[in-house]
């Protein structure tokens, strides 16, 4: 059996370098193993609208859909945060564009 090596361009938290970031000013990619990427907002309807644009873009850029294994609703009622925290609890390896990198080798282009 042979083993190829598949290459990836990680960042420091180690999603691909090319995925699309959260446009709000408090949205992130978090650095857990299960990687929940946050949307923080007072208006719910505006975090909704922005995960489901996000959700859209990383679908586009992945050439597939998403595993989004949770979709999490909490709250932050401390002074000065936004009240709304909706995580989208998604798969790391698709975060890390690794369905992109086996395509690539599955046609020959890894180099």
């Amino acid at each position: 059996m042979s083993e190829e090596a598949i290459r990836l361009e990680l960042d420091d938290s180690g999603v691909s370098v090319d995925l699309p970031q959260p446009s709000g000013p408090q949205d992130q990619v978090q650095g857990v193993p299960y990687r929940p990427v946050e949307f923080r907002d007072d208006d719910l309807p505006a975090a909704l609208e922005r995960s489901a644009q996000w959700l859209r873009e990383a679908q586009n850029w992945l050439g597939e859909p998403i595993d989004v294994i949770a979709v999490h609703l909490d709250y932050d009622d401390r002074e000065g945060s936004p009240y709304y925290d909706l995580k989208l609890l998604c798969n790391e390896e698709d975060l890390a564009g690794a369905p992109i990198a086996m395509r690539k080798l599955e046609s020959g282009a890894v180099g």
